[in-house]
């Protein structure tokens, strides 16, 4: 199966006042076409960084130190190495090949925009060219309906300001549309982009499973319960048909019905897109459901990577079996893992995981191990496999 992103030696650092702290450390990874790549770990790991790093939105005072995430774009636009592009090249891509779930939807969404408003932006900034397209259509389609509004239209008037309206819905008039929606004249060519946007933007809520999706675009996010606001958001996310879907814990703020329905509608999303999916998640029953393949995360650096059968059934890192063992199961006690997460400010040499892995030796202590295959698409970190 060909890649979609690779990831390579891959660092991430804060530099902060109390001193550097070492969020991704040579982070080695591939998300490959079609699949659900899931990302596990404990908090504080590097999970949701790895995935700010792709779309290169690293909060200050972080930065991207080193390493290179190649993004194959077979549209057209080949191997991007993401890393190196322009800032507007990537707001070409964020949002249209690459789009991403964020966390909380609530804080994802803004307060003072309709639901309908938000999604449209997405079609108005990447996909106006086709929202144009349509528009035109329909004016064409008024002018020929034999009611003769063609004679009455049809002038030199008309043929210019439809040259200017092709100007401006591919992007190519060298003013900017918010200055001309203040120009009567121009107002009426955005409103017509502005429609499309707003029935393309119901007919995304719809796909996304929203009753009654009409009304639902023009409430503000507060107006909606957590389920609907997280369809809302992939609605966003899915706006422009990406080729990778980056969802950032999109269930943990939900109850387990409303789980249970995300779950399904991310299934049915692949199946019927076949965008590939970035699932970052701490629940390893959710990561079961979703996933191919899953990468287990500690402190910065990748430990595990396996198909999601043989991660479940033949864990081979301490790590990864430590945190099956603390899954709550009937009739089991529960297990939990000793110590507490390594300090990223001061990060302990060899292995990360030594001072709370129970089968640690000398060497783990002192030299890092770096990822190899014990079984057929099967890489692990540790000395002792």
């Amino acid at each position: 199966m060909e890649n979609l992103v690779t990831i390579r030696d891959l660092a991430v650092r804060f530099y902060t006042y109390e001193g550097v702290v070492h969020a991704i450390d040579d982070l080695d990874l591939d998300i490959r076409q079609g699949e659900t790549l899931g990302i596990v770990g404990e908090t504080g790991s590097g999970k949701s960084m790895t995935a700010l790093a792709i779309l290169r939105l690293i909060p200050y005072p972080g930065r991207i130190e080193s390493g290179s995430i190649v993004f194959f774009d077979r549209d057209g636009g080949g191997e991007l190495e993401l890393l190196t592009l322009s800032e507007g090249r990537m707001r070409s891509i964020r949002g249209n090949k690459i789009s991403m779930v964020f966390q909380e939807p609530g804080s994802a969404l803004n307060p003072v925009y309709t639901i309908g408003d938000q999604i449209s932006e997405v079609f108005l900034l990447h996909r106006r060219q086709e929202l144009g397209h349509r528009a035109k259509q329909r004016v064409e389609s008024l002018l020929s309906d034999g009611s003769g509004l063609a004679d009455s239209v049809r002038r030199p008037f008309w043929r210019w300001q439809r040259r200017l309206y092709n100007k401006i819905a591919q992007k190519s008039h060298p003013v900017e549309p918010r200055l001309l929606s203040h120009i009567p004249l121009f107002r009426r060519l955005l409103w017509r982009l502005q429609d499309e946007a707003s029935l393309l933007t119901v007919n995304m809520l719809k796909d996304v499973e929203i009753p009654d999706p009409a009304r639902v675009a023009v409430h503000y996010p507060h107006e909606l319960s957590g389920g609907m606001k997280q369809r809302a958001v992939i609605a966003m996310a899915l706006a422009c048909s990406p080729k990778l879907l980056i969802a950032d814990e999109p269930t943990t703020s939900l109850d387990v019905t409303i789980q249970a329905q995300m779950l399904e509608l991310f299934r049915r999303i692949k199946a019927d897109t076949g965008a590939s999916v970035l699932f970052i998640t701490h629940n390893l029953g959710v990561a079961a459901e979703v996933c191919d393949r899953v990468a287990v995360m500690y402190a910065g650096r990748l430990c595990e990577i396996a198909g999601v059968e043989e991660i479940f059934l033949h864990p081979s890192h301490p790590y990864t079996k430590a945190l099956l063992d603390a899954v709550p199961m009937p009739g089991k006690e529960l297990q939990t893992i000793p110590g507490a997460l390594a300090d990223a400010l001061n990060p302990p040499p060899g292995c990360r995981f030594h001072p709370r892995c129970p089968s640690a030796t000398p060497m783990c202590q002192q030299e890092r191990a770096r990822l190899k295959e014990v079984a057929k698409d099967h890489m692990v970190a540790c000395h002792l496999c």
